[in-house]
């Protein structure tokens, strides 16, 4: 999880980073409980509850999918 723990200044650096390294053209596998964040900079993501996968999308339709807004984005 690459913001646990990390002061926001250096959250953003470490997204950053990896949003260079995904443009250069390289896949990358990230477990991240900041869901916006990580979905911001990815093409796909699953998303698991209790171990197992709920729901698997483009990044782009999980951002706006109204059950991940509510219960993981903070969203009503």
């Amino acid at each position: 999880e690459p913001s646990m723990g990390l002061a926001p200044a250096l959250v953003k650096q470490n997204f950053d980073l990896i949003e260079q390294i995904h443009e250069a053209g390289l896949t990358i596998f990230m477990v991240e409980q900041n869901a916006n964040m990580a979905l911001s900079i990815a093409d796909r993501g699953w998303v698991l509850q209790t171990g197992r996968v709920v729901l698997d999308d483009t990044a782009q339709n999980l951002l706006n999918h109204p059950d991940l807004r509510a219960s993981y984005l903070g969203e009503a």
